[in-house]
């Protein structure tokens, strides 16, 4: 080591931020505008599409400017999500530095000051709310109470077993709710059920994943050290199924078009996309869902044939 030192002037002298940088692989850092697009986050903005999920079920999509409240509902919960990570982010910049890949996050990484983060993430915030206000006085509650779900998981659920992975999920509910209040539309018993344990499945199987890793590589998490992977199993299995049966329970009872039964064609693929998720699970991974949406070719494909038959089967309904 001295040698290889030795041979390099001013080796010694290298700054610990860039062998800190050099640990996660040598990247130039970002410059101001790069660093605040990289903490929105967009590739996170999938998960928003659950905005759509409400009016797409009923088949409202098609219905006077249902496709427009939507729309802006899922750009507002888009702008609100971003805050939230640019404030979480100040809060998780500690552990984050500890991740091998959090740790290229703009305010782990140094390339964007906390003050800043924080006051990106509440302008963001309140344009966001500020807009589901415009679409709907309503659905600024729904707005007000996703936020409030997600500065509290930073506060507090976080630290807490199993309720981290039940607020986790509550973020994908609210994100469904507030399609359904946009349309407006009604959520049947099934829909909410359905997207209450997917999510409970999704957050799962993060955890997990977070859980595995953390044996390999100190994540500084706390809650981690509490976990057992018997219980994460329990949840990963009971919700899986419960999202498969309502979802069963909810194709089964729309009528059957034209002699097709459009509906309970979509459990096929439906099927495959959980089987599919679950494999990939199995296997370690799920810390980032977007990641395995658009990494897997076989998820991917299960999803869009179950897409494509969901199409037909609103079109036909309608």
């Amino acid at each position: 080591m001295q040698d290889a030192q030795a041979a390099v002037p001013g080796a010694a002298a290298a700054p610990a931020g860039a062998a800190a940088a050099f640990s996660v692989g040598v990247t130039a850092p970002r410059n101001s505008v790069r660093a605040i697009a990289a903490t929105l986050r967009p590739r996170q903005w999938i998960k928003n599409a659950l905005v759509v999920a409400a009016a797409g079920a009923a088949g409202a999509l098609g219905h006077d400017d249902v496709p427009v409240r939507v729309t802006l509902t899922c750009v507002a919960f888009c702008i609100i999500a971003s805050g939230t990570y640019a404030i979480n982010d100040v809060r998780d910049r500690h552990e984050d530095r500890l991740h091998p890949s959090k740790s290229r996050r703009p305010v782990a990484a140094g390339e964007l000051a906390p003050g800043s983060a924080i006051a990106l993430g509440l302008t963001l915030i309140s344009a966001g709310v500020l807009l589901c206000a415009l679409v709907r006085p309503t659905l600024t509650l729904v707005a007000a109470g996703y936020v409030a779900l997600t500065m509290s998981y930073t506060l507090v659920w976080r630290r807490l077993v199993l309720l981290d992975i039940a607020a986790v999920a509550g973020g994908f509910v609210l994100r469904a709710v507030a399609g359904g209040v946009a349309a407006p539309v009604g959520l049947s018993r099934w829909f909410v059920l359905v997207v209450t344990s997917a999510a409970m499945f999704t957050a799962a199987a993060k955890r997990r994943a977070e859980l595995i890793r953390s044996r390999a590589r100190p994540s500084g998490r706390e809650v981690l050290d509490r976990y057992r992977e018997p219980w994460l199993r329990v949840v990963l299995f009971g919700s899986a199924a419960l999202a498969f049966v309502a979802y069963c329970g909810w194709a089964l009872e729309l009528p059957v078009v034209d002699g097709v039964p459009w509906r309970p064609i979509t459990i096929v693929p439906m099927a495959a996309v959980l089987l599919r998720y679950g494999a990939l699970v199995r296997r370690g991974e799920g810390e980032a869902p977007e990641q395995l949406v658009f990494g897997d070719r076989a998820l991917a494909l299960a999803g869009l044939a179950w897409l494509v038959v969901f199409a037909l089967s609103v079109h036909a309904t309608n």
